[in-house]
């Protein structure tokens, strides 16, 4: 298979390429960690992107979608086989969007010459969560205890936590961890926030949380704690607050990308992209429902205030 006929977008999570069909015009494949409804603004992201470089779907290239919902152990069943895929990631080249690092985490051999078949963007969503716990504080200056909702199952929880965990300890005030990687452990977890007594709730920046944000904040609404979230979408769904990247933005990239590599460029020659800035944004609706007086210098940073 030539290097050209077939690359793959990785979503969120995990790098799994597809196996090539034989069409003769180009193949990208699209592996995303959500799910296909929660991916459509993302999609049509990423389309924008390969429209940029002249490609358009149906047109000049094909795109094969799968979507894993949030469940890791899904990706490899939705790729292919164990021993093809090994032998396509040695030469098929990858763009990836990941909220790790991806030099640390062996994806590529650093940042400005990624060196493999292998580059992409950045979300750099966990290492903000001590920005977040920052914030939540500017809202809730007297709470003491905070819970963090993690994914026990991410493999981008542990350094998250620690980064919060420290974060916690040099400020003074403790961190609760709160476990859940399936829908009923999430309805669990979160009905039990006023008995631990938390003041506020971190939610972690994991897949799993993004496809079930909906679900998530109206249980925190239920709950009547304020919390802040890891990307925007959680507070167009009825969340108190979001810092994080811009995740249509990295996908549109991630789409400009595929089309370069697929004009010819190489993925060892295309840097791996870090976000250049990061959006606050605060629903106004949700704090007036909490009794929460928004502090002027946070409403006048705010990138965007949902009335």
């Amino acid at each position: 298979m030539k290097r050209r006929e077939y690359l793959r977008l990785a979503g969120v999570a995990s790098l799994w390429p597809l196996a090539a069909r034989g069409q003769q015009q180009p193949v990208v494949g699209f592996l995303s960690a959500v799910s296909q409804n929660e991916t459509a603004h993302l999609v049509a992201a990423f389309r924008r992107g390969l429209g940029e470089t002249g490609l358009v779907e149906g047109k000049n290239v094909s795109i094969e979608y799968r979507f894993a919902d949030g469940q890791y152990d899904r990706l490899p069943a939705q790729a292919t086989a164990a021993n093809a895929a090994r032998v396509a990631t040695a030469s098929i080249p990858i763009v990836f969007i990941v909220g790790v690092d991806p030099v640390g985490a062996g994806l590529v051999a650093s940042f400005n010459r990624p060196g493999g078949n292998a580059t992409g963007i950045t979300l750099v969503s966990g290492p903000l969560g001590q920005k977040r716990l920052e914030l939540l504080r500017e809202i809730v200056p007297k709470a003491t205890n905070v819970v963090m909702l993690v994914n026990p199952l991410s493999p981008d929880a542990p350094p998250e936590i620690r980064d919060v965990q420290a974060a916690a300890q040099a400020n003074g005030f403790k961190i609760m961890l709160l476990n859940a990687s399936t829908s009923d452990e999430l309805k669990s977890a979160l009905a039990t926030l006023s008995d631990r007594h938390s003041g506020a709730l971190l939610v972690g920046a994991d897949p799993f949380f993004m496809v079930r944000r909906e679900q998530i904040t109206a249980l925190v609404a239920q709950q009547k704690i304020p919390a802040v979230y890891p990307f925007r979408e959680f507070a167009d769904a009825g969340g108190l607050m979001s810092y994080g990247t811009n995740i249509a933005n990295a996908y549109r990239q991630s789409g400009i990308y595929a089309g370069r590599i697929l004009k010819g460029a190489k993925p060892a020659d295309l840097p791996v992209l870090n976000p250049i800035s990061f959006e606050l944004v605060v629903n106004l609706k949700t704090a007036r429902t909490l009794g929460l007086e928004i502090p002027p210098a946070l409403h006048a940073r705010s990138d965007e205030v949902i009335e």
